[in-house]
């Protein structure tokens, strides 16, 4: 009895040491963004140490659940400030955290002004920019436990899945002002549970939180199969499944509706004594337990068979049923012919901003003082009004700092308008390919547009809810704000991939000549590839200020990629960089670039690198880079006489454009997809 006490006691001891440890709050990861910095002893410190100090003074309030937003100051020396704590974590502890988080944001952040921290128990964010209440991927981490699961891992992959899925139901159908927060905990074998735990920040709507949750849960599919754990962490939400306890049970239990009841496990029999008597008892016990466990094992094999034909048919019309959420959103995307008219004063003239083969582009104002550019698509553009709809909804769900946000569209009569965001600083080949501005980009900006590029690129192809292959990336669709960031645009030829789907083959090329990779171009064949190759030309113009179209017309009479080529292989790289950014570039950034860009163009699909590398190549000079292959000579035989001319006039035959010179050919796909 007293070793029983004793063993008992120990228990206690350890669980309250497990407990305590749990929460003592672990450093994860940060983002310290360099794109806007302030000055030590500035207005905006002053104010963004005041705000630091509300959110931690804040931190131990019952009524808060864990969560407080703030802002502070005028601009432009405003900051805007949120914490919040796990949903399992007690005010003391949630206090300890963001204690914790706002002394080392200045240590580990130390001049930049759009942060986010990440801990265990909780994460701290601030920025110059209000971002309450907006959902935020971007930045965005995933970590993973490098244990694999051995036994079974496909079926441990589903149960992840459902048990994800069923959590983030669980977090979102929250009512307004609660906590955005579910844990759970399901049986996998006799030795595993799983233990998942989803949370979103409270000021998200439900719907903006469930997006954010299952995009976090779609993510784990490409990066954490058969992983014993993993977490996704996202400025707006996170996500996490481990094979151990890792948050309060008893917390969760307090808040969460009660789990349905365990599965029985039968306790090994005790041990048979010399006494009949004990032996009788024993083989009660025995039977008393094991025949209404395999009773209940065998209702359970029947219930989960037809819980999972069940299942089936219910994600099927989840699916149905998302499709529908999705096309009914479009009422709150739709602005009416007048409002736009008002806006763009009827399409004046003195409003183009440019036109192409799709149609015009004019700037417009709403009476808000709101800047807008509307495109305005041509009457022979193909479209059909469910599949313009469709297509705007899709589009209108991509968020990223580097891509052009569209607000919405105008469908009526014949008119068929697409409203952008109004990026006040043109189109990057405004400025890199005019001699008189040249000057205005120096190589800083230009580092920066090209690392901007690929993160754009990296977002549509792995981190959004759909993969997206552009298909028409060029200077002429890379437009830059206010402060010189890429923002990439027109996504009228963009395809759509499925989940599991990584390339796709049309007869009908759209995108422009000298970007297109061979494979494309020549046999229709496009991946996520085929844009790569497109943001190796472009690192190429950026460096050297040339147009790849017109760099033929030079004396050396070879195309920019040969004579990069050529440059790069004999140890002259600096021979390509543009004359009007003199001597003031880094000569180690420069041949980094130009390495990066030569692995993109070549011939080979499979040689090239993913987006993902390339950033990762972008940002960490310690990462060796494998050696380019020669481009192909595709580039040097591609002229107007080798295309396939009958296909392009079928392509073409609706649509009315001003004519193109020859070494700029652009053909523009407007059809449903």
């Amino acid at each position: 009895m007293k070793s029983l006490n004793f063993f008992i006691a120990l228990l206690s001891l350890l669980s309250l040491a497990t407990i305590t440890k749990s929460q003592d709050p672990s450093y994860l990861y940060r983002s310290c963004s360099n794109e806007t910095t302030y000055t030590r002893n500035s207005t905006y410190q002053a104010n963004l140490n005041l705000l630091l100090s509300s959110l931690v003074s804040n931190a131990t309030r019952n009524n808060l659940n864990g969560f407080y937003n703030s802002s502070l100051g005028l601009d432009p020396d405003d900051v805007y400030g949120l914490f919040l704590c796990r949903g399992d974590v007690n005010k003391n502890a949630c206090q300890n955290c963001v204690a914790l988080a706002a002394k080392e944001a200045i240590q580990r952040c130390p001049v930049e002004k759009v942060v986010v921290l990440w801990y265990d128990l909780c994460f701290l964010r601030y920025s110059n920019r209000a971002f309450f209440a907006t959902m935020d991927q971007d930045p965005g981490v995933t970590l993973y436990n490098t244990q694999n699961i051995a036994y079974e891992p496909e079926r441990f992959n589903r149960l992840v899945a459902t048990s994800m899925n069923d959590t983030a139901t669980q977090a979102t159908s929250a009512t307004s002002g609660a906590k955005k927060f579910a844990a759970k905990e399901v049986y996998f074998n006799e030795f595993l549970n799983l233990y998942s735990l989803v949370q979103c920040t409270p000021d998200l709507s439900s719907s903006d939180c469930n997006r954010c949750l299952r995009i976090a849960i779609s993510s784990l599919t490409s990066c954490c199969g058969q992983r014993a754990g993993a977490r996704v962490l996202y400025p707006s939400c996170n996500i996490r499944y481990e094979t151990y306890e890792f948050y309060n049970t008893t917390a969760v239990a307090a808040e969460s509706p009660p789990p349905p009841p365990p599965v029985i496990r039968a306790p090994p029999p005790s041990p048979v004594s010399g006494s009949k008597g004990k032996v009788r008892v024993s083989t009660v016990v025995i039977i008393a337990i094991v025949v209404p466990v395999g009773v209940s094992i065998a209702l359970f094999c029947l219930g989960f068979g037809f819980l999972r034909r069940r299942g089936r048919k219910n994600r099927d019309s989840v699916k149905e049923k998302d499709v529908g959420d999705e096309i009914s959103t479009e009422e709150s995307l739709q602005f009416d012919l007048s409002t736009i008219e008002a806006a763009t004063n009827n399409f004046s003239p003195d409003n183009k901003l440019g036109e192409g083969g799709f149609g015009e582009v004019y700037k417009g104002t709403f009476p808000n003082g709101q800047h807008i550019a509307v495109k305005r698509l041509s009457k022979y553009s193909g479209h059909g009004a469910a599949e313009f709809k469709n297509e705007i909804v899709l589009v209108a769900k991509l968020q990223h700092r580097n891509l052009v946000r569209l607000l919405g569209y105008c469908l009526e009569g014949e008119e068929k308008l697409l409203i952008y965001e109004f990026v006040p600083n043109k189109s990057l080949d405004y400025f890199l390919f005019d001699p008189a501005k040249q000057g205005l980009l120096d190589w800083l900006s230009r580092y920066k547009i090209i690392g901007g590029i690929a993160r754009g690129l990296l977002y549509l192809h792995e981190d959004s809810r759909l993969r997206i292959i552009h298909r028409d990336l060029k200077a002429s669709n890379v437009l830059l704000d206010g402060e010189m960031n890429p923002r990439i645009a027109d996504f009228g030829v963009a395809k759509i991939f499925g989940v599991d789907q990584s390339q796709g083959i049309t007869s009908r090329i759209a995108g422009t000549f000298g970007y297109m990779s061979p494979e494309y171009a020549m046999h229709g064949q496009y991946s996520v590839k085929s844009d790569v190759y497109s943001f190796g030309v472009l690192i190429l113009e950026i460096i050297s200020g040339k147009k790849n179209s017109s760099f033929y017309q030079s004396d050396n009479g070879m195309g920019l990629l040969r004579y990069a080529w050529q440059q790069w292989k004999n140890g002259a790289a600096l021979e390509l960089v543009d004359p009007s950014l003199g001597d003031s570039y880094s000569r180690n950034e420069i041949t980094r670039c130009l390495h990066i860009a030569l692995l993109c163009v070549q011939e080979d699909p499979n040689d090239r690198p993913t987006l993902t590398s390339v950033v990762l190549m972008l940002t960490s000079f310690s990462i060796s880079l494998p050696l380019p292959r020669e481009p192909s000579s595709f580039e040097q035989s591609m002229t107007i006489s080798s295309l396939p001319l009958t296909e392009l006039e079928s392509d073409q035959s609706n649509i009315k454009s001003k004519p193109l010179s020859v070494n700029d050919v652009s053909i523009t796909e407007l059809y449903p997809r």
